[in-house]
């Protein structure tokens, strides 16, 4: 019995919309990686670029756990001495907010040609607005974001 290998011209790429402000940002992070390489699909193949296309809304109110937004910090490095250069996580939330879920996503995918091909496929915007709606994106939520409950 032979095992079906997806081709690059065989895959039907859909378009996905996450709304952010609804998401945990690890949590989601994980998700919309698992989507964009295709494993969600059972023609999953390793070799071949089987994901969708991912619009993701809302970025600035992403949200996080605990006090990440002083405790987590993104650093980076100039190439100049001394160039090492930090930001907090509420940093990034006002200066670049979809730099926040890029990083996180790009961190989980391979570190490769076809992971660099699927990265290409994620389009992140700060606010509600997209110039994806030709393509209707079929709205998605993971609901991950915990809520406090109370009791009583």
């Amino acid at each position: 019995m032979k095992t079906p290998m997806a081709k690059a011209g065989d895959v039907q790429q859909g378009w996905i919309l996450v709304d952010a402000s609804q998401e945990t940002l690890g949590r989601a992070a994980v998700k919309i990686a698992t989507i964009l390489q295709g494993k969600h699909r059972p023609t999953w193949t390793p070799h071949t670029d089987t994901g969708d296309f991912v619009v993701v809304v809302n970025a600035e109110l992403v949200g996080v756990t605990g006090n990440k937004d002083e405790a987590k910090i993104y650093d980076w490095y100039t190439g100049w001495p001394s160039g090492r250069k930090t930001r907090t996580l509420a940093a990034m939330r006002k200066q670049r907010p979809e730099d926040i879920i890029r990083l996180a996503v790009r961190r989980m995918l391979p570190k490769t040609r076809l992971g660099r091909q699927m990265l290409k496929k994620l389009k992140i915007y700060a606010g509600t607005d997209h110039p994806h709606g030709a393509q209707n994106p079929v709205p998605t939520a993971f609901n991950t974001r915990h809520t406090a409950r109370r009791d009583g």
